[in-house]
């Protein structure tokens, strides 16, 4: 934190007391959005693992009805405008993956990491701005202040043809029992 107050990830100073809800569960809902029907995995693994007070989500796709809704290569076939949404999608299946695990999407604190690769060609330099279609969505749930720490990797293949992963570790609140 400094002087001026808690950054958002564009640099702006946050200005506190623009969110109605703090619960992210509660902030889907009052943005009217909806999360698609939890990922499945597609291999020998689970979609969601806890150890302490981190949840880890594996990664996800851009799947709508559990179906890819894009695929091919950003700055190919793809704008990245289309990976920017693709990139939220993604980040709305990683929700769906942790509500399906937690139970309940209050559960979550805020978002600790998030990984994103993106399927590009070679000479596609604008990966901050696809990201930002996961980034800028968990900033709308959790605040600016929250933050999250982010890494954006450009890669020449991935599974299914799919554009964009996902990967997110959220820290959680403990279940009451």
């Amino acid at each position: 934190m400094n002087e001026t107050g808690p950054k958002t990830p564009q640099g702006v100073a946050a200005s506190p007391g623009t969110r109605a809800s703090t619960k992210p569960g509660s902030r889907l809902r009052e943005l009217g959005i909806i999360l698609p029907q939890p990922p499945s995995p597609l291999g020998a693994y689970v979609e969601a693992s806890q150890a302490g007070s981190l949840l880890f989500i594996s990664g996800t796709l851009p799947l709508a009805d559990r179906t890819l809704t894009v695929s091919g290569r950003i700055g190919g076939n793809l704008s990245a405008q289309q990976g920017q949404e693709a990139a939220r999608l993604a980040a709305l299946n990683a929700l769906a993956a942790a509500r399906e695990y937690l139970g309940d999407l209050d559960r979550l604190k805020k978002l600790v990491k998030l990984t994103v690769l993106l399927c590009t060609t070679e000479d596609f330099v604008e990966h901050a701005v696809v990201a930002d279609g996961a980034s800028d969505l968990f900033v709308e749930l959790f605040g600016p202040e929250a933050g999250h720490a982010r890494v954006v990797y450009g890669v020449y293949s991935m599974p299914v043809a799919t554009p964009v992963i996902v990967e997110t570790v959220f820290e959680i609140e403990s279940s009451q029992l």
